[in-house]
Parts: structure tokens; sequence; C-alpha cells
């Protein structure tokens, strides 16, 4: 906690006065142009990544980078979604995965999970993602999972309401991306997310 508190100082001595003028404008507006979903690995930081000021990305971050597909009910990762798209407007929304994840390494080396009973419930949002690997080679399993849990997230993300009408519409762009830790580097996966039937 101490470097936090040390981290907290040196915002408000360093950072803060360099941006009142940004900061000040964000305490009544808030429009961030993209939705980011990423891991909720701590290696991964959106906003370093990508060199965004404050304000300007809208996140979510679940282990593996993981987004269930829509159904009815209380779901926090559904309404941040939906607040994004539908409140907020967002015209990009981008799935980053990336490399090393603890997530996709525990599916892909077949972890026990017996004694964390959250996490493999949470992980079987990943079935879909485990399926598209079925017969690659042990050693590229994870990488492979990692760039096919991608494009599986994009296809959940699709079958929300608010994602569907704005695809649809054609006012919201879906990307995929794989963040890779020991190089720095993005790569955008080609992907083709078709416009689902909107949801009643």
């Amino acid at each position: 906690m101490q470097d936090l508190s040390e981290g907290v100082a040196q915002f408000q001595r360093d950072v803060y006065p360099a941006k009142a003028g940004l900061f000040t404008h964000l305490a009544t507006n808030h429009r961030p142009s993209t939705l980011f979903i990423s891991c909720s690995d701590a290696r991964v930081v959106p906003e370093l990544i990508t060199q965004s000021e404050p304000g300007e990305l809208f996140v979510i971050r679940t282990a593996g980078n993981l987004v269930p597909a829509y159904t009815p009910g209380p779901d926090g990762v559904a309404a941040s979604i939906e607040y994004a798209v539908s409140v907020l407007g967002v015209s990009d929304i981008v799935m980053c995965g990336h490399s090393a994840c603890g997530a996709m390494t525990a599916l892909a080396e077949q972890h026990d999970l017996s004694g964390a009973p959250a996490i493999a419930d949470w992980l079987r949002h990943a079935d879909a993602s485990l399926a598209r690997i079925a017969g690659e080679s042990r050693a590229q399993e994870v990488d492979v999972l990692v760039r096919e849990n991608v494009i599986a997230q994009l296809a959940n993300l699709a079958t929300h309401p608010s994602v569907a009408r704005a695809l649809t519409a054609k006012s919201v762009t879906l990307h995929g991306w794989v963040y890779d830790i020991p190089s720095g580097t993005v790569t955008e996966l080609r992907t083709s997310v078709p416009s689902p039937a909107l949801a009643a």
C-alpha cells in the first residue's frame, strides 16, 4: 500500500496539475470513443498500451477477457456493455487478448480447477474457444487459444442486444487484438462477426 499511497501523492503533485484543464472538462463530460475489453491480468494496461488520455477508453476487464453470451438477468458485464454502446455511444469495441494468459493456459493445459469452482465456472464461457483449437499441437495450444478466444468472445459480444442494434446500424465496429507482453506488439486479427438477429 505504501507504493500506492506514494503514487497518489505523485499524481496529485505532478500529473494532475499538468492536465488540470482536461480533468476540469472530464468532470462534466464523459464521451469515450472506444469500449476496450481486456483481461484482468495486471500486466495488461489498456491506457498504457494505447497511450490514451483519461476519458478516451471505457474499459471492461474480466479473467480471460471473457464476455458471456447475452442472457436476460442481472449481469455486470452486460450492463457495462449496454452502457458503453447505448448510452455513451462508443464507435469502436476492442476485444484484447494477450500472451501467457493464465485463463487460457489453464484451459489449454487442462489444469485441475476443482479447488477454484468460481474460476472453473467462469472459464466455461470459453468452451467455444476450446472447440476452435481441436487438433492443434500442444506446443502451440495456448497461443492459438488466445487468438481463437478473442474471435469467440467477439461473437459472444455480438449477441448483446445493444451491440446487435449498433452493428445493424453500422454505428459500431468490432476489433480483435492480441497483445504480446515481452515484445510490446499488438496484432489485429482478421475477424468477421456477422450481425446477429436483434434480440426481442
